[in-house]
């Protein structure tokens, strides 16, 4: 069996490098570890659940109808930024083509020059300068780029991601440029929501108790005390992670930054992002334009691929009919006068044959076909004239 090359037309996140998972034809981006995701979800669905079956109408009857529309609306607020943040491109930076890659190699090996073998080469750096403040950028060795300011490349994804706070396995993907702020009001509404379902728990069951006592309350609502423990055990982290996000923000810095301690104010060194104002800071985080991707993940790209022929190998004898049948070469006729002259023969013919059969006797021995001993052959004119000749002498 012959294999066959054939261009076909795929999407470009069929191909993409990572260790990212794409849905709904690349429109869907998360990585590839997804089991804490699915369990944020479980117990952001669960609790609510558990609220609006147990706590909500009869908090709804006694207190307000207020209670359950709101929690309602906190909800789904919090479900479409979890979604949101969790299917969305990061700001995944796109990988050096070869020719790039090559390009870029033999730049830094210009500017390095000639290494000794044995010497560890000089890093490869290169400094830019924001707001009076040199930025060093540096090489992705798994990417080939330079990467950009506050750029990092996440070990989980495999990618490098523009402006990278840190990957949770909360929400099933890395947290950058292009979905932080819907990452922070997750948390905030998450926190929001947490309290509240937290804070009308308690309400309810005290409400119950007055007239049912605490012991009958716990027993005519089993979900009250599975919410509370939930809630308990959750609310400090999410508040927390809120806060600590919210401070970031204030400061215009990232996780990574902040974790790596890249503008703690040691050697003189500032943060070249901040604007020195925190309602500045907090506009440009959570207010600032809304950036495109760069990965052009549903773009249509070419692609060869190798497909086994159906078909046997044809014979010599098969292939060449085929090539007759298929390209049919044009048939000429050539009209020559015979080989004797007769009486039909032209005269311009006749001086042609003359000047042939000389130049043949001219020509040397070796030069000539050799003789096959057959009779020489006569044109049917001649034929024809020899038998009326017979006919007649009869």
């Amino acid at each position: 069996m012959s294999a066959v090359m054939i261009t076909r037309k795929v999407r470009k996140w069929e191909k993409l490098p990572g260790k990212n998972t794409f849905c709904c034809d690349g429109r869907v981006m998360m990585a590839r570890q997804k089991g804490v995701f699915y369990l944020t979800l479980f117990l952001i669905i669960g609790t609510c659940t558990l609220f609006f079956a147990f706590e909500c109408p009869y908090l709804a009857v006694h207190l307000s109808p207020a209670i359950p529309v709101f929690a309602v609306v906190l909800f789904l607020f919090v479900m479409a930024m979890l979604l949101r943040t969790s299917f969305s491109d990061p700001g995944v930076l796109p990988r050096a083509l070869p020719e790039e890659a090559t390009f870029i190699e033999m730049e830094i090996e210009a500017a390095n020059g000639n290494v000794p073998s044995g010497q560890r080469p000089p890093p490869r750096i290169r400094n830019v300068q924001i707001n009076n403040q040199i930025v060093k950028l540096k090489y992705c060795y798994t990417c080939k780029i330079f990467r950009p300011p506050r750029a990092s490349h996440c070990s989980i994804c495999d990618n490098c991601v523009d402006r990278f706070d840190h990957h949770c396995p909360w929400v099933g993907n890395c947290v950058g440029k292009r979905n932080y702020r819907y990452f922070y009001l997750f948390t905030l509404s998450l926190s929001l929501l947490t309290i509240y379902i937290f804070t009308f728990d308690i309400v309810h069951v005290v409400m119950r108790s007055v007239d049912d006592g605490f012991l009958n309350t716990l027993k005519e609502t089993p979900g009250t005390v599975l919410e509370v423990l939930v809630c308990f055990f959750t609310l400090w982290s999410v508040v927390g992670l809120t806060g600590f996000h919210t401070y970031l923000i204030s400061l215009n810095q990232t996780t990574n930054e902040d974790i790596k301690g890249s503008w703690s104010g040691k050697n003189r060194v500032q943060n070249p992002y901040s604007h020195k104002n925190i309602i500045k800071n907090c506009c440009e985080v959570l207010c600032g334009p809304t950036y495109p991707s760069v990965l052009d993940r549903r773009g249509l790209m070419q692609e060869d691929s190798p497909v086994a022929a159906s078909s046997a190998v044809a014979s010599p004898s098969s292939s060449f009919s085929f090539s007759n049948s298929s390209n049919p070469a044009p048939q000429t006729t050539k009209t020559t006068a015979p080989l004797i002259p007769n009486e039909h023969t032209p005269d311009d013919a006749k001086s042609g044959i003359a000047a042939s059969a000389e130049s043949n006797s001219s020509s040397p021995a070796e030069d000539r076909p050799p003789s096959t001993g057959a009779p020489p052959l006569a044109s049917p004119e001649t034929d024809a004239e020899t038998s009326v000749a017979k006919d007649k002498s009869h």
